[in-house]
């Protein structure tokens, strides 16, 4: 049951997917996409257990429909603000490696939030350590584990606990 359910789950998120990257033609589309979500979830669900992990609830899935908003918006941010700090005169940065803690309990909710750390200009996973993670922050404004978590986890994280737990 559990690898029927990995593999639906995957077909759906990779035809969503497919969906979204494709013109509005959708008689046209529709067809090969399903066929190649379907071979392909076929192919790798099985070895996914880490699927079982997302919690489907309308909540879930409008925090999950709303994440990729927010991670664009914290993007953006953090290019400008590293940017803005390279066409200064003498680069204002304080560069180190600081220990954050998640209160993500899933295997999935914390690669995701590991990658989005790392996809986010100025600061980089360099390790995860149980619910640490060890993160290169290109300008540490405090040492301090629950000060650099609400500066660089808190945004993320409250969207993933909902979707992940």
């Amino acid at each position: 049951m559990k690898r029927l359910s990995n593999t639906l789950l995957l077909f759906a998120i990779l035809l969503l997917v497919w969906l979204a990257l494709t013109d509005f033609n959708l008689a046209d589309r529709l067809l090969p996409g399903a066929v190649f979500s379907l071979v392909v979830a076929a192919i790798f669900a099985p070895g996914l257990d880490i699927l079982s992990e997302i919690r489907p609830s309308w909540r879930g899935i409008g925090y999950g429909l709303v994440y990729p908003i927010v991670f664009l918006r914290e993007l953006v941010l953090a290019n400008l603000d590293v940017a803005s700090r390279v066409v200064r005169p003498r680069i204002p940065i304080s560069p180190g490696i600081v220990k954050v803690k998640t209160s993500l309990r899933s295997r999935l909710g914390r690669i995701i939030l590991a990658n989005s750390i790392t996809l986010t200009p100025g600061t980089l996973t360099v390790e995860t350590e149980g619910e640490f993670f060890y993160i290169h922050w290109i300008d540490v404004t405090s040492p301090d584990i629950e000060e650099a978590s609400r500066e660089i986890v808190r945004t993320f994280e409250k969207y993933l606990e909902v979707m992940f737990g």
